[in-house]
Order: C-alpha cells, then structure tokens, then sequence
C-alpha cells in the first residue's frame, strides 16, 4: 500500500470546505468576526488551531486490501481522514474536535471498471462495506463509513480517475462522461466544443457528475431545468450483480425507467462510472436584475405569477428581510428578487421587460440606473456570499456556533403559512435547545409552477463554555426538530440536498413503506450481500442498521 496519498488533485482540506490554501481575507476576518461577535452576544471568542493529520489516533485497517489492487488503495491518514466524512455541520465540527471512530480502513482509487468490480465481489466475500465517494461534498451524512457493527470493515471507493470526457454528439448535444469528474474539469473539457452542462450546485468546484446524478442534485437554472434529472440522456452503473446500463434516447415511454432507479440511489444500488449527458450551447445574451418588495408574501407572489407565466428565468431567487440582512443584499431590509434571463440564440431583455411588469404588478420597484445597465448589484453581493459562505461557516464552527441550513419544497396553496410556521417553531426550536434567540432566515432556490423551495438557515452560539460535545449534542436536537416541522406541515425532507443518514427519518415519513420495500427489493437483486452504503435511504434486507454518525447521539 502506498505510503503517499494517492489522490491527484490539489491537496484540499481533510476537515473542511476548500482547498489547503484557501484562506479568509482580512476583510472577510474581519466579517466573520463581526458576524461572530453578534451571534454570540459577546467578543473574545476566535477559534483554536486547525485540526492536522498528526492530531488523530486513527484506528488501524482491519482488512488488507485485495493483493492483485493493493497498488490502488491508500492508508494513508490524509487519506482516510478526507473520506471519514462529508461537509456538513456536525461533520466539520467532529473534525474540531478530532473526533473520527469511524474512519475508512482503505481508501480505493479504482482505475477503470474492472478494478471496481473486482473490490465489489473482494468486498462481497469479506463482508465489507464500500462507500462510493465523489467530491465529498455531501451535507447529510451520505459519505460516512459509519455502519454499525455488522461489517468486517469498512471502504471508500473514490471515482476520481474517471474524470474525462470521452465522447461528444455535438449534433445532438450531448456527451458520454465519466461520473469522477469535477464540474470545473466538466466544463474546460466542454468549452472548446462551444458547449456548457451550465449545472452549478453550491458544490460544484468539489463535487462531481456522478455523485450529481446519486444524490439528484439541483444547480444554476431556477426554473425548468432545476436538477440533474433533466440532462441525464442514459446511464451505466456496476453492480455487485453486473453492469446496469440504460440505452440512449431523448425520451421513451417504455414502461418505468432505468434511470429513474439510478438518480437519486445515493449508492446504495451500485458505481455510477459514466453516463449521457444533454448539454446546451454556451449563453451569449444575458439579463438580470434585482427587485425590492414591501414585504415578502408580495414578493412570493411575484414569484409565483413569473414562474406560472411560461417565461421561465434562469435565475428566480428570493430572499426575505432575514436574508437580505444575513448577507448584505440591497438595502439590508426589503425582501429581495434576483431574477435573470440568458440565452445562447437569442435577445432576453423583452424577457426581462416582461417580468419586470409582473414584479411591480406585485409591488416591486427596480432602482433604474440598474434597469438601464442590465446589472445587478444585489445579485453579485449574494453570489459571493454565497460561494465563500462555507468558509466562513467552518471558521464560525472553530468557535462552537451552530451555523446550519434546511431546505424544502412546498405548494403554493400551503406556502404563506408553511413559512410562517416553520420560521416560527425552528426559532423556538433553537431557543428551546440552546437557550438562546434566533433569527431564521428563508431563500428561494427554485421555483415550479406548483410550488417554491424554500431554504432556511440559522445561526446560534451552541454553548458558552465552548464545549464542542455540547454543541453537536444540541445540533442534532435543532436537527430531528427541523426535520419534523418541515416533513409534520407538508414539505419535503429534501429537495436537493440528499437523505443520506440525516434524513432517514423524514424520508421514511414521507415515502410509502411498500415503496420502500420495492427499493430494498431492488437493493437484494442487485447488491445481494448489501455492502453499498449501508444506513442510506434503507437497510439492506436482514441487516438492521439503524440511525448511525452524527444523528446517532
């Protein structure tokens, strides 16, 4: 086994979001300083050293790997302490605490196919369990070789050297990628070609297509085409079964779909290694604005009526008073609409001219200098908080403040009470747990014609004697909590974030038991000895799982 990392990428954080040399400027220190001192209440409270790989006892592989791969696993501890977990909340703050039981004996770095079915039938006669691992990214426990006590070991199987674009129908528009690339290597490769997925989760500089199309994940485009789903063409996944894979065509309606049962897996079924991907030429005419509302129930129905009108912007994103506040938007005050048109073939301004006359039938007023020049100030604010705000959340987190999201998606007809109530009883959730008060803030990500997602954030100082144990104890109690309200008032555990452990119990009150017995029926025929990911969506038939990581406590 290597006594190097095997990974060929550059050399990102083992214990939080970015790269090892990404760093905070002193404007954005200074930020997080201020935002820190005025969610504690009080100054004085800056984070300890980060966490290094020379801080961790791990404990040592129970398995060797299979002699004729030994060359593409690593033991690394850079290693197995980068696929110990995901990205989310409790994962970072484990990492501060230098808290990992459950680390990846091996890490595997499969080359093609045939290695990926070899670990699969090794692992299936040892009883390992194999974690699939893209960029991971995940937020809610999807990642975490936490499996209970009924495997021998425990393997991550990182997708990473199926990064290429192989083949490209420019006639058609698509292209067969390999499910290990990252988005940004996604789109150089594409560029040259005049060609764009244009699918940008927040995650999209360390997530990639594979994990994309698992997870359903959903990126740039507000309305119509919101998640991965929509330019998934065809797929090819290795089972422990053998190799599943959908043919090629823009659409059929030949009973239930392949694809269906791949997207949204979460690797419980199998190895997406590459699928068929609808593209787009690149956008040349781009509009945008942002419009103020007197309060935000004008703005939803703004929103409303703009994604009912068949206009179908390519951004649509609303964020209440909480949230302007929260990121610096605008006036810091009035609920906010960022909405924008592009096109590769042609003009959008008569489309922007247009939604303009339906937010200001609702109330809205656009600041004319920025009517006339196309731009939108309040959009660029909340885009860089957006990209940069997972760094500051890991620097908040160094301290013990929970900073944490939930997101959904709801009917319009339920919309005005469902965020008056969720704001309201997740504010009393976090007051209840941590004594203390919060502001819940809400945005819309996307929006249908039937409904918006709404997404919801907080932050709190979790304990006030900076204890970290604490803190995540507290942080599952705000958890299941959000998790009831959402899923108890008719929303979804999830529209784009995944179940993976976190979720398991909302995704349980929300899908039919005899679906979820179809699903493991699925998982029996095609992982029999249930090694893939076990715990995620369900358990694998004769083995009980149950609620394992972080939601565990």
């Amino acid at each position: 086994m290597n006594a190097l990392t095997l990974s060929k990428h550059r050399p990102r954080k083992f214990w939080g979001w970015g790269y090892d040399d990404d760093q905070l400027t002193s404007a954005e220190h200074m930020a997080v300083a201020a935002r820190t001192r005025q969610v504690a209440g009080r100054d004085g409270l800056t984070p300890g050293a980060p966490p290094k790989t020379s801080h961790f006892d791990l404990r040592r592989p129970r398995i060797e790997p299979p002699a004729a791969l030994a060359s593409s696993f690593s033991t690394t501890p850079h290693d197995r302490l980068s696929h110990a977990y995901g990205r989310s909340f409790p994962d970072i703050l484990r990492m501060w605490m230098r808290d990992v039981p459950n680390p990846p004996d091996l890490v595997a770095f499969p080359e093609n196919e045939e290695h990926i079915a070899t670990i699969l039938d090794w692992a299936g006669r040892n009883n390992v369990a194999v974690i699939p691992f893209g960029g991971g990214s995940s937020v809610v426990g999807g990642v975490e070789p936490a499996v209970g006590d009924g495997y021998s070991a425990a393997i991550a199987l990182d997708l990473e050297r199926f990064d290429k674009v192989h083949e490209i129908d420019r006639s058609s528009r698509a292209a067969r990628i390999g499910a290990g690339i990252y988005g940004p290597a996604l789109e150089d490769q594409l560029r040259p070609r005049g060609l764009t997925l244009r699918h940008y989760p927040q995650s999209f500089q360390f997530s990639t297509l594979g994990g994309w199309i698992v997870t359903r994940s959903g990126g740039h485009y507000a309305t119509v085409k919101t998640h991965i789903d929509d330019f998934v063409e065809s797929t090819r996944m290795v089972t422990p079964s053998g190799i599943m894979e959908s043919r090629r065509l823009p659409g059929s309606g030949a009973g239930p779909a392949p694809d269906r049962l791949v997207m949204g897996s979460e690797g419980i079924l199998g190895i997406v290694t590459e699928a068929w991907i609808r593209l787009q030429d690149r956008p040349k005419f781009r509009a945008g604005a942002s419009i103020r509302f007197p309060d935000v129930f004008a703005a939803a129905r703004a929103v409303r009526a703009l994604s009912q009108s068949g206009l179908d912007p390519t951004n649509c994103r609303l964020l209440d008073q909480d949230e302007v506040a929260f990121n610096n938007v605008g006036d810091r005050e009035s609920p906010t609409l960022i909405v924008a048109f592009e096109s590769a073939d042609h003009d959008v301004s008569a489309w922007m001219a247009r939604a303009l006359e339906l937010a200001r039938d609702h109330g809205g007023s656009v600041d004319s200098n920025e009517e006339k020049s196309g731009g939108s100030d309040a959009a660029s604010a909340w885009r860089n908080a957006f990209i940069r705000m997972p760094l500051w959340r890991d620097s908040m987190i160094g301290v013990g403040i929970i900073m944490d999201t939930f997101e959904t998606a709801i009917t319009w007809d339920k919309f005005d009470d469902f965020y008056k109530q969720v704001k309201h009883e997740a504010a009393a959730a976090v007051r209840k747990v941590t004594g203390r008060d919060t502001t819940v803030s809400c945005r819309f990500t996307h929006v249908y014609p039937d409904g918006p997602a709404p997404y919801f954030t907080y932050a709190v100082l979790g304990s006030d004697s900076g204890d970290f144990k604490t803190v995540l104890a507290r942080w599952v109690e705000i958890k299941r909590a959000c998790n009831e309200i959402v899923t108890r008032l008719g929303g979804t555990i999830t529209h784009h974030h995944a179940v993976g452990r976190d979720h398991r119990d909302g995704y349980e009150a929300e899908t039919p038991a005899l679906f979820r017995a179809a699903l493991a029926a699925a998982k029996q025929r095609l992982d029999p000895a249930g090694i893939l990911n076990p715990g995620v969506l369900i358990d694998p038939i004769g083995r009980k799982i149950g609620q394992t990581g972080a939601m565990a406590g």
